[in-house]
């Protein structure tokens, strides 16, 4: 199934939670313009964006007459209406959905917490203690490391939405002042999703851009 139109991304373009769905739907093959919401200018603060999204977050989608904001929602989105064999991306067994699930969620806590944070720092300016959330990050590069040595992909042998949702930060976590150095199977991993077809990639940023 594809979409009788274009499909509408409302993102940011060093935003990975943007990356995440404009990954995805590269994957999937499907249509889609971006319209960019510059975040360093507060337009995802506007009446307009706050309609779409009243958390005032990117990314949004709107596919027809469906609006539908949060990344991780828009990729279960997508895999269940297009993805030619939604089970590829999201297991249908309990235990296999149960591991993908886990990983949505570490998207949302540790890694939101951690990498995307300690990016957010330097790129952005924003207040925080970056020795903290440095620390935090690798506690959980920590934790991919050892359960990559078991399969190759975060929640089994194959590529599923928990490797789409945790790509991108990670892959971005040096913008944070995190090394991947010390993890040779997590950069394995960066590398065997970056070679899927349709693989795009998220600008990479200077160190220091603080925005207003």
């Amino acid at each position: 199934m594809t979409p009788t139109r274009p499909i509408r991304l409302y993102g940011f373009a060093l935003s990975g939670h943007s990356h995440r769905v404009a990954l995805f739907l590269s994957l999937l093959g499907l249509p889609f313009e971006t319209i960019e919401i510059d975040l360093t200018q507060g337009v995802q603060r506007t009446p307009e964006f706050l309609q779409r999204n009243a958390f005032g977050q990117v990314p949004v989608i709107e596919d027809g007459d469906v609006t539908l904001a949060d990344s991780n929602a828009i990729l279960v989105y997508l895999n269940e209406r297009y993805a030619p064999d939604p089970a590829r991306w999201l297991p249908r067994d309990p235990v296999g959905a149960a591991r993908v699930q886990r990983w949505l969620s570490a998207a949302a806590g540790p890694l939101a917490g951690g990498p995307a944070a300690a990016r957010v720092v330097q790129l952005f300016g924003r207040k925080a203690d970056p020795a903290e959330l440095i620390a935090r990050s690798h506690n959980l590069l920590k934790v991919m490391e050892t359960e990559l040595a078991a399969t190759g992909y975060l929640a089994g042998p194959a590529a599923t939405l928990a490797d789409i949702a945790n790509y991108s930060y990670v892959a971005h976590a040096p913008e944070g002042r995190v090394s991947l150095d010390d993890y040779p199977r997590l950069r394995g991993w960066l590398a065997r999703i970056e070679a899927l077809p349709g693989f795009v990639p998220m600008p990479r940023s200077a160190i220091g851009l603080v925005a207003a």
